[in-house]
C-alpha cells in the first residue's frame, strides 16, 4: 500500500506527432500506418450451388402455389401478390418445382453431412442464447434456430404436398399453406440475419466460391455423392407415381345396363371399381372433398360409365326466380361474374385427354387473364384450353338442365376461340377453348339481365307457368338454406307446355312471395352435342349417375374410346365452377 496516487506517463505531443508523420519520405508521399484489410467472406462451391438451387426451386414452388391459393373463395393474403403471381398452366411448374425442392433438401442435408459441415446447423449454438454473449454470437443462434425452422417447414410443405397430390384435402389444405407463409416469412428473416450478422459481405459470400476445406473423415467428392442422393430422390419419387397410378379396367358384357341411376345390375359388379378423391371444391359440407366410384363396362359399339359421388344435399334450385314488390329478382351470390355457389344445380363433370399432363391434361390456366390477346375469365380464376391443338372430351351432366331427364351434355376442350365483339368488350362471357359440341341443348334461362344490374336488381322473366298451383307443388317444398336437399321428384325447371310467354296481365296475377324455376325445357337435344345418354338418382347421401354412348362417335369434338386415354372427374356441389379436382389421372384400359 502507498499514499503516493498513481501517475500516468504523458501522451506524446500531437502536433509533434503530426509533424512527424507528415514528413515526405523518399517516394514524395506521407507514411502512414497500415490498412487492416479483411479478405471477402466466401463460401464453398457446394454450398453455393446448392442454396441457389434450393432457392429458385422454392421460389418457383411458392409463386405457383400463392397463385394456386388464391382461387380459394376467401383467399386474401395471396391476392396480395397477383401483380407477380405467374399465370397459365402452373400446375406443371408447381408439382415439378416441388419435387426438385424435395430432392435438393435430401441433397443439402447428405452434403452437410458428407462435407462435415453439421457444425454450422448444429442445434447447440442456441445454448448462447442463455449466456452472457455478443450480438454476433446471438445472431448465429437465431440463425441456426430459422434453420431448423425451415427445415420443418419444407418437410411439412412435402409431406402435405404429397397428400394433397393423393386427392386428400380438408385440414391438410390449411397445414400446406401455413407451412408456405412460414417459409415465405423464413425468406425474409433470412436475409435480414445474415445482414446484421456480418453486412452486404455476408450476403455477398454466396456469390463468391472457394475450395471447401478438407476436415478428416469428409467424403471424397461430397457434392457429387449428395447431389447422386438428390438425383436418386427425384427420379424415385417420379417412378413411384408413374408406377401407382389407377387404370381402370373396361370389363366386357352382352347387355346394357338399364339408364335408372342404379347401378345394380350384374354387368356393373363384373366391373372394378375404382375410387378417386377429388377436393378443394366448394361445398360438400365445408370439406370440399368427394370421393368418386367409377366402373366401365362395353357392350359391342357401345360403351358404359358408371359414376357414384359423395354430396350429402340434392340440389336442384339453379336461379330460380321470386316475385318481389318492385319485380322479379333471380336469386343468386356471385351470378354476374359466373362464380355462383349458393343457388344452383349439382353438376359432374368427366373429362377424356390423350394427354397426362398436369392439370387436366394442361388445359387448365390459372389467372385473371391468362391469354394475353383474349378476354380473361369474368371471376378471375382462369380457363380451359390448350395450346398444342389437342382436345379434351368432356361430358357433362347437370342436374336441372336436362341431368334429370337422362341428358348428359357433350362439351370439350380444346385451342381458345376467338371473342366476339361483345365478349371482347366484357359485356359476356369468354370461355376460350371450352365449348359445347355441334348441335343444340334444350335447356335455356328463364330470366333476362337488365342493362348494367348485374342481377342486383330485377330482371326480364322469359315465361310464366300455365297452372301457377301446379308448377309451385311440383318444386316440392322450398327451403331456401343453400344447404337444404330438394325433395326426390321436385322439379325445379319448366317444360315449354307447362308455361307462355310472359306477359304483364298474368303475372298481375301472381302473388308477391311467389318462386318459379329459373331453367326452361324446350325442344329437343340434336347433333353431336346429343351423343350422351345418361340416367342418375340421388340417395342417402349418394350421386349415381350412368352414362351410355358409342364407342366411336365419328365426330371430330369427340375421342374414340381406347387404351390410353386419361380420365379426369369433378364434382360440382351446388356452385357454377367450383367444382373438386384430383391431380392424378385415370388412364383407360380395356381387357
Amino acid at each position: 500500500m502507498t499514499d503516493h496516487t498513481l501517475e500516468l506517463t504523458a501522451p506524446p505531443n500531437d502536433t509533434k506527432h503530426n509533424d512527424q508523420t507528415n514528413i515526405p519520405t523518399a517516394q514524395g508521399t506521407a507514411s502512414r500506418p497500415p490498412e487492416d484489410k479483411q479478405p471477402p467472406v466466401r463460401s464453398d462451391l457446394g454450398t453455393i450451388l446448392l442454396h441457389w438451387t434450393l432457392t429458385i426451386a422454392i421460389f418457383a414452388s411458392l409463386l405457383t402455389g400463392l397463385r394456386l391459393s388464391s382461387d380459394a373463395e376467401d383467399a386474401w393474403f395471396s391476392k396480395l401478390f397477383e401483380p407477380i403471381l405467374p399465370q397459365g398452366e402452373i400446375w406443371t411448374w408447381h408439382y415439378v418445382s416441388a419435387i426438385f425442392v424435395l430432392a435438393v433438401i435430401f441433397a443439402y442435408a447428405a452434403y452437410m453431412s458428407f462435407a462435415r459441415l453439421k457444425r454450422r446447423i448444429s442445434t447447440k449454438k442456441a445454448v448462447v442464447l442463455t449466456l452472457p454473449a455478443s450480438t454476433k454470437l446471438r445472431l448465429a443462434a437465431v440463425n441456426v434456430i430459422a434453420y431448423w425452422i425451415l427445415f420443418g417447414a419444407v418437410l411439412t410443405l412435402s409431406a402435405t404436398g404429397v397428400l394433397l397430390y393423393l386427392g386428400h384435402g380438408g385440414i391438410w389444405v390449411t397445414v400446406h399453406y401455413i407451412a408456405a407463409l412460414t417459409v415465405l416469412g423464413y425468406i425474409v428473416a433470412h436475409v435480414v440475419l445474415h445482414y446484421f450478422y456480418g453486412g452486404i459481405a455476408q450476403l455477398l459470400r454466396l456469390f463468391r466460391p472457394q475450395k471447401l476445406r478438407r476436415f478428416p473423415g469428409m467424403s471424397r467428392h461430397p457434392l457429387a455423392a449428395s447431389l447422386a442422393i438428390g438425383a436418386v430422390v427425384l427420379a424415385g419419387a417420379v417412378a413411384l407415381d408413374f408406377s401407382t397410378r389407377d387404370d381402370l379396367i373396361v370389363a366386357n358384357a352382352t347387355e346394357l345396363p338399364a339408364l335408372d341411376g342404379e347401378m345394380d345390375e350384374a354387368i356393373w359388379n363384373s366391373a372394378k371399381p375404382i375410387f378417386v378423391r377429388t377436393q378443394q371444391g366448394s361445398g360438400l359440407d365445408k370439406t370440399g372433398e368427394s370421393t368418386v366410384e367409377i366402373r366401365a363396362v362395353q357392350v359391342g359399339d357401345k360403351i358404359a360409365f358408371g359414376f357414384r359421388w359423395e354430396d350429402s344435399n340434392r340440389s336442384l334450385k339453379r336461379h330460380p326466380l321470386i316475385k318481389t314488390e318492385d319485380g322479379w329478382r333471380m336469386l343468386n351470390n356471385r351470378a354476374d361474374i359466373s362464380d355462383e355457389t349458393d343457388y344452383y344445380e349439382d353438376k359432374f363433370s368427366v373429362a377424356f385427354s390423350k394427354s397426362d399432363a398436369f392439370g387436366g391434361g394442361a388445359s387448365t390456366h390459372m389467372g385473371p387473364k391468362p391469354l394475353s390477346d383474349k378476354p380473361g375469365a369474368f371471376n378471375y380464376r382462369g380457363l380451359h384450353y390448350t395450346t398444342d391443338g389437342s382436345l379434351l372430351d368432356v361430358w357433362q351432366w347437370k342436374a336441372s338442365r336436362g341431368g334429370m331427364l337422362g341428358k348428359v351434355d357433350d362439351m370439350w376442350f380444346g385451342t381458345p376461340i376467338e371473342p366476339n365483339e361483345t365478349q371482347a368488350a366484357g359485356k359476356k362471357r369468354y370461355s376460350a377453348g371450352y365449348s359445347a359440341d355441334e348441335g343444340k341443348s334444350f335447356y335455356i334461362y328463364n330470366y333476362k339481365k337488365k342493362s348494367g344490374s348485374n342481377y342486383e336488381n330485377t330482371v326480364d322473366v322469359v315465361r310464366l307457368p300455365v297452372d301457377l298451383e301446379k308448377t309451385v307443388a311440383q318444386m316440392g317444398n322450398i327451403d331456401l338454406d343453400v344447404e337444404a336437399t330438394d325433395d326426390p321428384g321436385s322439379q325445379w325447371w319448366m317444360f315449354e307446355a307447362e308455361s307462355v310467354p310472359y306477359s304483364p296481365e298474368i303475372d298481375a296475377g301472381i302473388p308477391v312471395g311467389t318462386m318459379i324455376p329459373g331453367v326452361l325445357i324446350i325442344g329437343e337435344y340434336e347433333g353431336s352435342r346429343a351423343d350422351l345418354s345418361g340416367g342418375s338418382k340421388w340417395k342417402d347421401g349418394y350421386w349415381t349417375l350412368e352414362i351410355i354412348r358409342d364407342m366411336d362417335t365419328g365426330n371430330h369434338q369427340d375421342l374414340p374410346m381406347e387404351d390410353g386415354l386419361y380420365v379426369w372427374v369433378a364434382v360440382f356441389d351446388h356452385n357454377q365452377t367450383r367444382h373438386t379436382r384430383h391431380s392424378r389421372p385415370v388412364r383407360l384400359t380395356f381387357n
